[in-house]
C-alpha cells in the first residue's frame, strides 16, 4: 500500500527537530512531523508547587501545558482564554504523565520544571510530536546544570518518545497525517522509551472491534517509529 503522501506504512512522515528556537526558554524545540509543527518550551524554575513545597516528602515536579494556536488548523478556532477544553487538559495531563517517566523527581530536588508545547500547525499527531519534542527540552534545560555539578546525569532517568498508529482500510500504518487518522478504523498513541518499555497506549476502535492480535501489530509498529525517533533525539542532543 502507498499512502496518499508517498511513504510506506511502516514510515515516518519527514521529522525535524530545531533547538534554541526561542531567546529565553531553558529548552526550546520546534518539532515538526511532516506539516504538524509543535513549539516546546521548558521553564526551569528553583520553587516547588505550594501543595509539594508543604509536603511531608517534597521533592521535585514537572508539570506540562498543552494548547493549539487559533489558526493552526484549517479554520479558526478560539482561543481559550477562561477554561482549557477537555481535549486540552487531557493532553496537557498526558504530556505531564510521560515527561515525569524521563525525569527522577527525586534527584532534581527543589526545581519545577514547566513544560509549554504550542501548536503552530496541526496535521496530525499533535500530542505525540509535542511529546517527543518536549523531552529534547528538557533535557535542553537541565544539561547546563549537570553540566556544573549540581545534577547527576542520572536525573534524565528514561528517554521518552511517542507516536501515532492506526489501521486505514485494514492496514497498519505508522505516524498518521490528519486525512488518515480522521479515515482510521483504529487509532492509537504509544509513548514508550528509548529501551522499548512502554509508559503509555492510548487506543480506540473507530467502527468495529479489532482483534488482540492487530494491536501487537500496532504496537511492534510503534515501537520501529520510536526507535526511530530517539535515535533522532539522541543526535540532535549530541549536536546542541
Amino acid at each position: 500500500m502507498t499512502r496518499y503522501d508517498g511513504r510506506l506504512p511502516h514510515q515516518l512522515r519527514p521529522i525535524s527537530f530545531e533547538t534554541h528556537f526561542t531567546k529565553w526558554a531553558e529548552g526550546s524545540v520546534l518539532a515538526k512531523f511532516g506539516d504538524t509543527h509543535v513549539l516546546c518550551n521548558v521553564s526551569l524554575e528553583n520553587s516547588l508547587p505550594g501543595w509539594l513545597k508543604n509536603s511531608s516528602n517534597p521533592h521535585g515536579w514537572l508539570t506540562a501545558e498543552y494548547a493549539m494556536l487559533p489558526r493552526s488548523t484549517h479554520t479558526r478556532s478560539q482561543r481559550e482564554q477562561k477554561w482549557p477544553k477537555g481535549r486540552t487538559q487531557e493532553i496537557s495531563r498526558l504530556i505531564g504523565r510521560s515527561l515525569r517517566m524521563a525525569v527522577d523527581l527525586d534527584v532534581l530536588g527543589e526545581r519545577t520544571l514547566a513544560i509549554d508545547c504550542d501548536v503552530l500547525q496541526a496535521d496530525g499527531g499533535t500530542r505525540t510530536a509535542a511529546i517527543t519534542g518536549a523531552y529534547i527540552a528538557v533535557a535542553l534545560a537541565l544539561k547546563p546544570i549537570i553540566a556544573a555539578g549540581d545534577l547527576p546525569q542520572t536525573v534524565l532517568r528514561n528517554q521518552v518518545a511517542a507516536i501515532s498508529v492506526g489501521i486505514v482500510d485494514g492496514v497498519p500504518l505508522l505516524d498518521l497525517p490528519y486525512p488518515e487518522d480522521v479515515a482510521a478504523e483504529v487509532d492509537c498513541n504509544v509513548v514508550m522509551t528509548a529501551s522499548g518499555d512502554l509508559i503509555e497506549v492510548q487506543g480506540t476502535a473507530e467502527k468495529e472491534p479489532f482483534p488482540r492480535a492487530k494491536l501487537d501489530e500496532l504496537l511492534n509498529l510503534a515501537a520501529l517509529g520510536i526507535e526511530a525517533l530517539t535515535g533522532m533525539q539522541t543526535a540532535v542532543l549530541e549536536d546542541a
